[in-house]
């Protein structure tokens, strides 16, 4: 018994060393090539230019869903001091991140779920200092930040541009044709 058991184990140990021999490379009297580093996969485009977001804009912002058409009726009201978003020298946006009282260029991002995202430019899309872009239809922004802490801090923000497409449309001039 001791043989047939000496064998399975002799057995076992060869193929478990004959596995290990597999994946090792040999070479003889050279020196193995290095491995290539990981290739960093490309940032993916934001599907919204950032030429889109530059402008004023009227902001607010709200903490609870039922309160968001509430809150883009005060973004609305605060065009009187609008926030500016300028276009950055590398192409990015001029904002602030939360926080920062000085402004600074942020790229906007796509991420692989989809996504967009305003952020550093050396963040990966959906960073911690990121906000998301929750909703754009080219007058109204909605964005969250996607750090837990600051967007229970910040809440979610609505950016209303300013300027001829928000204000109320003016009424047509009433003609009165008299029949006579």
């Amino acid at each position: 018994m001791s043989i047939r058991l000496s064998g399975a184990v002799l057995s076992a140990l060869s193929a478990v060393m004959l596995s290990g021999c597999a994946s090792q490379q040999f070479s003889l009297g050279t020196s193995p090539a290095p491995e290539a580093p990981p290739v960093a996969a490309a940032p993916l485009p934001a599907s919204i230019p950032a030429q889109d977001l530059v402008g004023r804009w009227g902001l607010a912002a709200y903490h609870k869903d039922e309160d968001r058409a509430r809150t883009e009726a005060a973004a609305r009201g605060q065009c009187k001091q609008p926030y500016n978003i300028s276009r950055g020298p590398s192409g990015g946006v001029i904002m602030h991140l939360a926080d920062q009282a000085q402004p600074t260029e942020l790229s906007l991002k796509g991420g692989p779920d989809g996504k967009n995202y305003i952020g550093p430019g050396e963040d990966p899309a959906g960073a911690a200092r990121d906000r998301e872009i929750v909703a754009f239809d080219g007058r109204v922004l909605v964005t969250r930040f996607t750090d837990p802490e600051v967007a229970g801090r910040y809440g979610t923000s609505v950016y209303v541009r300013c300027g001829a497409e928000t204000a109320p449309r003016p009424k047509a001039a009433k003609t009165s044709a008299k029949k006579g």
